[in-house]
């Protein structure tokens, strides 16, 4: 028998903030392995468009509105999710927010630190609990990925909040890897780099960004959403079935040089 471990066929992934960037590109790779998808956003245009997107892979997707910062809106989307396909095999908590970065942390209200801690951190932990809480009664284990950042382990001056988020990403996958492994239940996160999405096009748009960051990355260009695509897959894949509490560096070398 040939060794086919990346056939993701039978499975369904979960993605939140799979309507573009990272978390389609995470998408649309699964799907092609043959898995099929939901995707959770709070935009139905990006949502309707991630849909047809996906589509074209033959799989069955389904694209549901949510704001993961919202503990019932989570725990109703992800009964619906359910509704549609009976399990999740894989949930990629991806959603979240920039920190502004326009003012200085000795000028941060409280209002801006909950806006994103609210949805990179509470949302994570809303996500994550439901589909464990799932896994664990399915019986079939699965597999918990965070959308962490380089902002974990590298400063981000001006953006404290955020980057306390993503280092608290980090920690709880871990701790998820230890608590579930007896369940099948693998976790981990994801640090991506400076990738070209929505969410970073304000500084990839500036001279000095261009000029200044650029020339730090080895592999001489920017990363995009489908870069992440081969470690979904492999993250959800029987290829990993031993491979649980890692933090995977996906930033074309930034980080090393």
């Amino acid at each position: 028998m040939a060794y086919s471990p990346f056939d993701l066929t039978g499975k369904v992934a979960l993605v939140t903030g799979g309507n573009s960037g990272i978390g389609l590109g995470m998408a649309r790779a699964m799907a092609q392995a043959g898995a099929d998808i939901c995707i959770w956003g709070t935009n139905p245009a990006k949502n309707a468009a991630a849909r047809a997107d996906i589509e074209t892979t033959g799989r069955r997707v389904v694209a549901l509105e949510c704001d993961v910062g919202d503990e019932a809106a989570v725990d109703a989307a992800f009964a619906r999710t359910l509704d549609a396909f009976g399990q999740v095999d894989g949930c990629f908590a991806n959603a979240g927010v920039s920190g502004r970065g326009v003012t200085t942390f000795l000028e941060m209200t409280s209002e801006e630190w909950h806006r994103v801690t609210r949805i990179n951190l509470d949302g994570a932990f809303y996500t994550f609990r439901a589909a464990a809480r799932h896994m664990v009664k399915h019986g079939q284990g699965g597999v918990l990925a965070g959308t962490a950042s380089l902002a974990a382990i590298e400063a981000s001056p001006r953006s404290e909040h955020y980057a306390a988020t993503k280092g608290g990403m980090i920690s709880m996958t871990r701790s998820l890897s230890v608590e579930f492994a007896r369940y099948g239940i693998r976790a981990h996160s994801i640090l991506p780099g400076w990738i070209e999405t929505d969410m970073t096009a304000k500084w990839f748009a500036t001279d000095g960004f261009q000029k200044k960051v650029a020339p730090r990355v080895p592999m001489r260009r920017w990363g995009d959403g489908d870069d992440f695509g081969g470690i979904a897959v492999y993250l959800m894949s029987s290829a990993s079935r031993y491979h649980t509490g890692d933090t995977f560096v996906i930033d074309g070398g930034y980080s090393l040089f």
